[in-house]
């Protein structure tokens, strides 16, 4: 019988294929100067901000103060967020609707995500609505890997840490998940999560 009672998905990166060069090419198609701006205007630890609370609002208009000279394309970060999102990675959708068919396990996301932009994900992807129950760091006014919110999502869905498995991209929040007891998958590909799956008698 198997002890593990719980997944949890991370979005971004595992089940939406997300990435600021997706718009942003449009805009700066040189690749150095792209990397440039992503790597040292809109950053992705600018972004993570908006992700633990921060209004856009205040954080495009912090930046313009920093950066008016780029500010037509740090506007355009959130105007054309929408952009960034590539569509679903069909193959961990694939295997999330594996797992509910399955019936034996409860699913739930814990994502990195503005409050302000997470209202639109859910329109545009029906999958988001499968969960049993979802945390999106917004709404928290926290984020990962902080042990807060991995503390708010077990407490929340009385969840045990023995009893459940997370799976992320980012090796830094698998190690914060493994930190509070919870067996971590660090997620590179939909084939390479399928056999660590199999390997945990989840598939």
């Amino acid at each position: 019988m198997n002890s593990i009672k719980n997944i949890i998905f991370d979005l971004g990166g595992v089940l939406i294929d997300w990435n600021p060069h997706y718009m942003y090419k449009k805009i700066i198609p040189d690749d150095t100067e792209r990397n440039w701006f992503i790597d040292n205007i809109c950053t992705l630890d600018w972004n993570e901000k908006q992700d633990a609370g921060r209004t856009i609002k205040e954080a495009v208009d912090e930046l313009i103060l920093i950066y008016p000279e780029h500010k037509e394309n740090i506007i355009l970060y959130y105007d054309r967020w929408e952009e960034m999102l590539n569509g679903p990675i069909n193959g961990t959708v694939d295997i999330f609707k594996r797992i509910k068919e399955n019936k034996e396990f409860k699913t739930y996301a814990l994502t990195n995500w503005s409050a302000e932009t997470f209202p639109r994900a859910l329109q545009l992807y029906n999958f988001l609505h499968w969960f049993d129950g979802r945390v999106v760091s917004g709404e928290e006014k926290t984020r990962k890997p902080h042990k807060e919110i991995y503390d708010i999502i077990l407490n929340r869905f009385s969840l045990l840490p023995e009893e459940t498995i997370f799976i992320d991209d980012n090796l830094r929040n698998i190690k914060a998940a493994q930190e509070v007891g919870i067996t971590s998958i660090h997620f590179t590909s939909p084939e390479s999560l399928n056999l660590e799956l199999i390997k945990l008698n989840i598939l």
